[in-house]
């Protein structure tokens, strides 16, 4: 355990840190949740409205530091090439 006073509040920081940047991640785990169970149900439309909302948590997610911003790039590329390919009907 921490002794020291610099160490036992790092220590309090690091605890809250953790419990935001799992609170962010969680929600980023849904937000893509929502766009793949929309796409399974071929609801384009809604899957198109979902994916601006999820992009936005993404985003957030990346500008407050819990993911690496090439992180943020590559999921909501991959999620907006799945909604185009759904649209276009490629198999």
């Amino acid at each position: 355990m921490a002794k020291s006073k610099s160490a036992i509040k790092r220590h309090k920081q690091s605890l809250k840190r953790r419990a935001r940047n799992r609170h962010i991640r969680s929600s980023v785990k849904t937000a893509i949740k929502e766009v793949r169970s929309s796409l399974e149900s071929k609801n384009i439309g809604d899957a198109a409205k979902v994916l601006s909302k999820a992009a936005s948590v993404i985003s957030r997610a990346g500008s407050k530091g819990v993911l690496h911003r090439k992180n943020v790039a590559r999921k909501v590329a991959r999620l907006s090439r799945a909604i185009h390919k759904a649209v276009s009907g490629a198999p």
